[in-house]
């Protein structure tokens, strides 16, 4: 398709994302995800990721790609369906309460459990479910999006950690946050901190230190709390999504059986008019991005941290095999992560410099 760069609509993880004007006349509306040439090795995957799942109604289309120049700069593109309901998040916070009601809730959940089976189902992990990447047609109907993230499904059996936390912190499950592991049961974990926050209207964890926040998750046998008006049903399911053991934590496939989720309509009708105005929202990317982390007690706690991959020496340290086995402990592990996220406060006296007079 022949385009043009049109208002600016959000962002993605990996590349901004703006309306694509079609140079001809066409009544197809779609939006183009762009980032630098020079590092587009994830929106390229991404666009891989999503020729390969195609067909599902549950997740976003992809249009195609381009090269562009513009002001000087070479840019990839990702052409994408355009869903004009916007995100979930978006949606949840221009609602009266900032809460959803339980039969809206169990329509997205079923469409979203349609979506991340068809991704489980061909081979793909998608690591970074949460509202903002949720989006909506115009007729109200569930699109995952925003695969930067995405991973081939790789069970872990052999007992080694992976030096590396992908996604975002509040809704990372126990074993990505412990041992790196992010398989298909690390979406349904995730999948479930989204229902609460529906629920709730506040994130799943309020808690505003990453550290604290990643040993709330991986140590200990806390699990989230459910929403006190919550169905009997729909705490049912949320059990079923927080299991602390990924290999009996429920699949895709099992909780579409669900009785919370039974006999639902994927769609649900869009009458509020907020969140459909096209007010860029962000997905940020960096790992240091905190700008709306509050106190513990506020209901407005979010985090906007993306960590993708963290290899260094300091993690390298927490890595010790006997035989293939494990012998880092999950508590060992996070503090060693948590010394290796916090800046460092104290200064060699030699290493590395050099005298200047």
């Amino acid at each position: 398709m022949d385009w043009v760069r049109g208002e600016p609509v959000g962002h993605g993880s990996f590349g901004k994302v703006s309306l694509a004007v079609p140079r001809k006349q066409s009544t197809q509306v779609v939006v183009v995800k762009s980032c630098a040439a020079s590092c587009s090795a994830t929106l390229m995957n991404e666009k891989l990721i999503l020729d390969e799942i195609k067909g599902c109604p549950q997740i976003i289309n992809c249009l195609g790609d381009s090269y562009t120049y513009e002001n000087g700069e070479k840019l990839y593109n990702v052409l994408l369906e355009y869903a004009s309901g916007g995100a979930l998040s978006e949606k949840l916070k221009n609602s009266s309460d900032r809460k959803l009601p339980e039969f809206e809730i169990r329509k997205y959940t079923k469409a979203l459990l349609k979506g991340l089976h068809y991704v489980h189902k061909s081979g793909y992990v998608h690591c970074d479910i949460k509202p903002q990447n949720i989006l909506l047609g115009e007729d109200g109907q569930v699109k995952i999006a925003d695969f930067g993230l995405a991973k081939k499904a790789e069970s872990v059996k052999d007992g080694k950690l992976r030096c590396e936390l992908r996604g975002t912190p509040l809704y990372m499950s126990p074993e990505m946050v412990t041992a790196g592991e992010q398989d298909t049961p690390a979406d349904i974990w995730a999948l479930g901190c989204v229902i609460v926050e529906l629920a709730a209207g506040a994130p799943v964890w309020r808690c505003a230190d990453i550290t604290k926040l990643l040993m709330k998750i991986g140590v200990g046998d806390q699990l989230p709390e459910f929403p006190a008006k919550l169905s009997e049903e729909g705490k049912d399911f949320l059990e079923k999504c927080f299991v602390k053991d990924p290999r009996k934590r429920w699949t895709a496939e099992m909780l579409l059986k669900h009785v919370f989720v039974a006999d639902q309509d994927d769609t649900v009708t869009l009458n509020d008019e907020s969140c459909k105005s096209g007010t860029p929202s962000t997905s940020p990317r960096c790992p240091f991005d905190f700008p709306h982390w509050v106190s513990d007690d506020s209901a407005e706690s979010t985090v906007t941290c993306q960590i993708t991959s963290l290899p260094s020496p300091a993690i390298q340290e927490l890595l010790n095999f006997s035989g293939g086995s494990l012998s880092t402990s999950p508590a060992e592990r996070l503090w060693g992560l948590m010394n290796e996220l916090r800046p460092k406060s104290e200064w060699s006296d030699d290493d590395g410099w050099v005298s200047v007079r």
